[in-house]
């Protein structure tokens, strides 16, 4: 372990938080060695019980893991240091590392908030919340028509609380859990700060691949992780055909639970193909931050009936229920013909920034992967090079390393603030920035 740090604590939380300040400060960089268990006892006058609770705790919240033999380190991309590696945009570039909506194209709620407000005649008590019925039944409604079984439905505060609520019923800290690679750097954070073992599944355009996810099974992992459409970062969607596959991979293993993650909901342009029923245990969750807001923190859940109710009753003995202020304005939302417009016309806007883009760079000999949503992924072959090269010409993007576990590197250009005449000058940037690269975006 590095000489210029000491860990500190004569109890299990004070030695955790010791290492925890190590990793925010720096001074534990990741992939550095923490002092073996007995040898750190000793040197502190404690029992190795205790040091071996601290680390414990530690991998459990994602900040070390255990390397075999060579001991436990610090984890390379620990929950303590992503949310700071990608780089800030800077004054004077712009910024298309975020991956956020264009908040232009967001349908606006002040109206919708009033009507809510107005529909109030008296406060809610405990004994009335929970879940509206009445958006049970939209929600149920729009599953079917997407193919979803949703006999059961609940809601969560956003599409990241429910998959942790999902994780953390069915699963156990040191769990093997397959997830996208590619993949949703948030997402890499949760399963490492629920202790759990990610399995990289390899992905290409058309979404995870057969064979990967049939290893994936084969290895024993609890539970699969599969973005239906507007992949993170690489925009894939899940073709039929590749339902088709999945599933019939996926029904080898009925006890493994399947998460689909929905989260592009309304603003995707291409239908969702479900695996959701291949296996006993699934879930399917559409959230509403992309299409209308990240600020409403809301997602609709459709489940086998006994993963639902496990969500539902862990929420009842947390924070209970999502405020029905907000199911509200989610269902008026829904059911507004306006909004519906909007949504419409600000799924075409996005796909046709993300079309011209990707166009552009295919005529300069860049490989580009941009199926669906609000990213374009770009394969490179120096993550560090293109992104400061980009810098240098006025654009932020982000690196590949915060979307990736096992995967080749690349770069993500999120397209939402990109304007039709900012097409070309990117594509000419990008092209300048990498060599034209060759192979898909898996291992």
């Amino acid at each position: 372990m590095s000489g210029r740090y000491q860990v500190a604590g004569s109890t299990a939380a004070a030695i955790s938080a010791s290492v925890e300040d190590g990793v925010r400060t720096g001074a534990l960089p990741p992939g550095e060695g923490l002092p073996p268990v007995r040898g750190l006892a000793r040197q502190l006058g404690v029992s190795p019980a205790t040091v071996a609770k601290a680390y414990r705790e530690l991998r459990q919240r994602g900040l070390v893991e255990t390397a075999g033999r060579n001991g436990t380190r610090v984890r390379p991309r620990s929950v303590a240091t992503r949310a700071a590696a990608r780089p800030a945009a800077g004054a004077g570039l712009r910024d298309l590392s975020a991956g956020e909506p264009d908040r232009r194209l967001l349908p606006p709620l002040a109206a919708h908030l009033r009507a809510v407000a107005g529909a109030f005649a008296a406060p809610l008590t405990y004994a009335d919340a929970g879940v509206l019925p009445e958006l049970a039944d939209a929600a149920r409604e729009r599953f079917a028509a997407d193919g979803v079984p949703a006999g059961d439905v609940t809601v969560t505060n956003g599409a990241l609380d429910a998959v942790e609520r999902l994780l953390t019923a069915h699963l156990c800290p040191g769990d093997a859990v397959a997830v996208e690679d590619p993949g949703w750097g948030n997402l890499f954070d949760l399963v490492a700060a629920l202790g759990l073992t990610p399995v990289p599944l390899a992905v290409d355009d058309e979404g995870p691949l057969p064979g990967a996810l049939a290893a994936a099974l084969s290895a024993g992992v609890g539970a699969v992780l599969v973005t239906s459409r507007a992949q993170n970062p690489t925009g894939a969607a899940v073709t039929a055909d590749r339902a088709a596959a999945l599933r019939r991979a996926l029904r080898e293993r009925p006890g493994t639970l399947l998460v689909e993650d929905d989260h592009a909901a309304e603003l995707a342009a291409v239908a969702p193909h479900p695996l959701a029923g291949a296996t006993d245990r699934w879930a399917f969750v559409r959230s509403a931050s992309k299409p209308f807001g990240p600020d409403l923190r809301i997602a609709v859940v459709a489940g086998d009936e006994a993963t639902v109710a496990r969500v539902a009753g862990r929420m009842r003995i947390g924070t209970g229920w999502v405020s029905t202020v907000t199911q509200r304005l989610l269902l008026r939302l829904w059911s507004d013909p306006g909004v519906t417009a909007a949504v419409a016309a600000a799924r075409a806007g996005y796909d046709a920034r993300r079309d011209a883009l990707a166009a552009a760079l295919a005529a300069r000999g860049c490989a580009a992967h941009a199926t669906t949503g609000i990213n374009v992924w770009v394969p490179v072959p120096d993550e560090t090079r293109t992104v400061a090269a980009l810098r240098d010409e006025g654009w932020a993007v982000a690196p590949g390393s915060l979307f990736r576990l096992a995967s080749a590197p690349g770069v993500r250009l999120t397209v939402s603030p990109l304007d039709p005449a900012d097409v070309e000058p990117l594509a000419d940037a990008v092209a300048r920035a990498v060599r034209p690269p060759t192979g898909r975006f898996t291992r």
